[in-house]
């Protein structure tokens, strides 16, 4: 049946039925993150998309763990690939602008904006041209020693020094009370800095033990240190795993607002670091 066929009342309960069945996949997207496993799909996912919302790197992360690059069908024509016949399309939530109509149907002149569900697919899920590959490069070396200086600066801006001391086991440690971030001189590789740089001023961006408890909060800020740095071409998973695997939070309301914390100090600290 075509839409041109259909009554109002039909078309107003099309449209409810999918507004119902896309609060059922955001909410699913949401509840996975009640695990370890699929907190730590959720923080891979936004480290290589962090251009989409936290809600659209949810739904990614759940739909398909392996995503690395999405597009829709006629984007990836344009980069010379074509989406293999029977792929089935990954759904996220794409804004819509609506002009606002008063009741006799003239436009006022005002909009709106709504969310509609559009699909997209992997780059695995098509044929064609390679694509530039971006950089993975590990935490033992020197490659991202520029990002140190942009990072102690940002500090700054916030109201902390920045020193190097002599710690036994931790590499670093923000104190709220004294506005210090302190990295280990143990800590000798510029990457492995930056890593600790990252974490610590995630910290100092509202992530206290007072205010979340110490697991939860470590959680938090060394998921945002995984985004950061892998936005940045930065492997960290060997150092971050064992933060993340702990996770066991399990009030989904929470979940949401820890997602959203994450979410909002990584984009903050990529601001920092340039990533566009």
């Amino acid at each position: 049946m075509s839409s041109k066929s259909l009554t109002d009342s039909e078309r107003a309960e099309y449209r409810d039925a999918k507004r119902a069945e896309q609060r059922a996949l955001v909410e699913a997207s949401c509840r996975e993150l009640l695990s370890g496993d699929g907190w730590r799909r959720f923080a891979e996912t936004r480290a290589v998309f962090h251009r989409y919302s936290f809600g659209n790197c949810a739904l990614i992360a759940l739909q398909m763990p392996a995503a690395s690059q999405v597009a829709g069908f006629k984007a990836w024509q344009s980069l010379g690939r074509q989406v293999r016949k029977g792929e089935r399309s990954i759904r996220i939530l794409a804004p819509m602008v609506v002009k606002e109509h008063d009741t006799q149907g003239v436009e006022t002149g005002e909009t709106f904006t709504l969310f509609r569900a559009v699909p997209v697919f992997d780059i695995s899920q098509t044929d064609g041209e390679p694509l530039p590959q971006a950089p993975r490069e590990p935490i033992t070396g020197d490659t991202h020693a520029d990002y140190i200086a942009r990072l102690e600066d940002y500090a700054q801006q916030l109201g902390y020094t920045v020193a190097r001391e002599a710690l036994e086991s931790a590499g670093g440690y923000c104190d709220h009370t004294r506005k210090r971030i302190v990295v280990s001189t143990n800590v000798s590789a510029a990457n492995a800095i930056v890593r600790v740089l990252v974490h610590e001023l995630s910290h100092a961006l509202g992530v206290g033990y007072a205010e979340y408890g110490r697991e939860v909060a470590e959680v938090i800020v060394e998921t945002a240190t995984v985004i950061v740095c892998g936005s940045i071409g930065l492997d960290t998973s060997g150092e971050s795993i064992p933060y993340i695997a702990g996770w066991g939070e399990q009030d989904l309301d929470a979940i949401k607002r820890h997602a959203a914390k994450v979410d909002e100090i990584a984009r903050a600290l990529e601001v920092v670091c340039e990533v566009s």
